[in-house]
């Protein structure tokens, strides 16, 4: 395909490519038949919208989308146990794990358990101490206060912690690949088990227990009682779902759209103190979730103390919220400067092993464990290849890994651990752990890399940069924004749209914040449009934008209503440019 605007080399080295053939058609269809504009047309036309479906699309019904909870397997027996407990008063502890996904599963069953006059025990396992899921020594000293364990966002693969849980039951209720055998228990709830034939494998932990809490309430409905209001949950659905990089398809992308609506009426005390301590004025949107909830609720178990997370989501008193967001801001803020250091070690590494194969990877000893996930992420941002990083701590490493759309890294990270490259290792499509020894790690990666490149891992341009279309500064307002809003939430799988300003001047260009560029740029005509680059520094954009001579040049980004002081306006989040030849 010939590169939007015949840009193959942008300022950040990026080949740009625009919309094929067949989007442009299906847009042009939109505009004439559904009247939107182009740029909406175009957004909706990437992800399939046709005129026929473009109304439901835009309005995701809930009661439309939702699967028959009983469509999972074991979901009846989870179910019947769970309110057999509430029923007899037996004792309840939940085993999470220490993400947004594992904290936010807890804090579903914990407020849905409370609410219906239930209290129960919450254990999170310390990431370094523990490592990932339930253990041995854990589920048996659970097992002999607890008649109950109720494992959520991990367990699938826990056969042998399970066993030593004695004499409580325990059910699992997770969505990490399994393996050929399940663990003995009374249920294991998962649509990534092996023997599951539905279409629910992007589901994240939260949103397998939100359709566990509606069977519930359907079985107590038919028995006379009235149970919690579900639809009151879905802000911890939805921040689980875009945390953890769960496909925006489907019932997801309802769960996203309905719980942002929830969020915005400050309900869940630990959320507004989320949001009040990073200064959040207004209703979230998915970006919020994923980049500024996220990192904060998981900055508790990647350095520090590993239930705080869950805690903050499960509190009902605004007191306890206020001090666990701001014990979580302070370790967030730690957390970015322990990721910096590991992040430009990791990169370096990885750029003198080579980034063009199907699979980029660094490790060293004392990479701390709770970073190497996030760092893992920026390599694969800045390679659009699969990426894991892993730290050494004597003579084993613990690792994470991050994919990109199209490679299933966890089902490639459990072939390699029943291959023996492994210690342990497992994850889902878009993340993985894993744990292995010093003389494995070079073999395990050839191997993996291997495995990764037979799905199509490295086939794509390391610096290809997707574009919806072009936009001129007088057709970039709020409205039109609203609009493109509409057609979210965007996250995996349903990226946010990126436009170019096409033959723009710069008009003028100011540093902000640390390596921050704030620009403006108009077309000539009336209308002028201020942009922020982030780290323009480090990309080199912002030298070259600095110094632009007075030249013509294409500017690509997201569209976004800037608020700042009680003002609303468009503000291009500028991720690359390019000079107009």
């Amino acid at each position: 395909m010939t590169a939007f605007l015949g840009i193959e080399t942008s300022l950040t080295g990026r080949r740009w490519v625009g919309p094929p053939p067949e989007t442009a058609r299906l847009a042009d269809a939109l505009q004439q038949q559904a009247g939107l504009p182009p740029a909406v047309a175009l957004v909706l036309a990437r992800r399939g919208v046709t005129p026929e479906t473009v109304e439901g699309f835009l309005a995701p019904a809930l009661r439309d989308l939702l699967p028959d909870p009983m469509g999972l397997r074991d979901m009846g027996a989870a179910a019947d146990r769970l309110l057999a407990a509430l029923k007899t008063r037996e004792r309840i502890a939940i085993f999470a794990d220490y993400d947004v996904d594992g904290g936010a599963s807890a804090a579903l069953l914990l407020d849905w358990l409370r609410q219906s006059g239930h209290d129960a025990t919450l254990y999170v396992p310390d990431r370094i101490d523990e490592g990932y899921g339930p253990n041995d020594a854990a589920m048996a000293g659970l097992a002999e206060t607890h008649d109950l364990i109720v494992c959520v966002d991990c367990g699938t693969l826990s056969h042998g912690p399970i066993a030593a849980a004695g004499g409580a039951d325990v059910v699992v209720l997770d969505h990490h690949l399994a393996g050929p055998d399940l663990p003995d228990c009374v249920a294991v709830v998962n649509p990534n088990r092996q023997d599951e034939t539905g279409d629910l494998g992007h589901l994240c932990a939260a949103g397998v227990v939100f359709l566990l809490l509606v069977e519930m309430n359907r079985r107590q409905r038919l028995a006379g009682v009235t149970g919690p209001d579900l639809m009151a949950m879905l802000d911890l659905v939805a921040l689980a779902t875009v945390a953890d990089v769960a496909q925006l398809s489907g019932v997801n992308r309802a769960f996203v759209r309905q719980g942002l609506s929830v969020m915005a009426r400050r309900a869940r005390p630990g959320l507004v103190a989320l949001a009040d301590v990073a200064r959040l004025d207004r209703g979230p949107t998915s970006y919020h979730l994923g980049f500024v909830f996220g990192p904060r609720v998981n900055a508790g178990g990647r350095i520090g103390q590993a239930d705080l997370g869950a805690r903050l989501l499960a509190t009902r008193d605004p007191g306890e919220a206020a001090e666990l967001a701001r014990r979580l801001d302070e370790l967030n803020t730690d957390r970015r400067e322990i990721e910096a250091r590991v992040r430009d070690a990791a990169l370096a590494q990885a750029e003198t092993r080579g980034l063009e194969g199907p699979l980029v990877w660094a490790a060293a000893d004392g990479w701390h464990p709770g970073v190497v996930g996030i760092v893992a992420s920026r390599l694969k941002e800045a390679t659009n290849r699969p990426a894991v990083v892993i730290g050494f701590d004597g003579d084993e490493g613990k690792g994470s890994g991050r994919s990109v759309s199209g490679v299933d890294l966890g089902a490639s990270v459990q072939r390699l651990a029943a291959e023996g490259f492994l210690l342990k290792g497992g994850g889902h499509r878009m993340a993985a752990g894993l744990s292995l020894t010093r003389d494995a790690l070079e073999p395990a990666m050839t191997r993996l890399a291997e495995l990764l490149g037979k799905q199509g891992a490295g086939e794509g341009g390391p610096a290809d940069l997707r574009l919806d279309g072009v936009l001129m500064p007088a057709g970039a307002t709020p409205d039109l924004i609203e609009q493109l809003d509409a057609a979210g939430p965007f996250g995996a799988g349903a990226p946010a749209p990126r436009f170019v300003f096409p033959t723009m001047r710069v008009a003028f260009t100011k540093p902000v914040g640390d390596g921050h560029l704030k620009l403006g740029f108009t077309d000539g005509g009336p209308v002028s449009v201020e942009a922020i680059c982030f780290n323009a520094a480090q990309s080199g954009l912002g030298p070259a934008l600095e110094n632009h001579g007075g030249r013509q040049v294409h500017l690509a980004g997201r569209v976004e209503i800037n608020h700042w002081q009680g003002r609303q306006r468009v503000q291009l989040r500028l991720e690359d440019a390019a000079w107009v030849a």
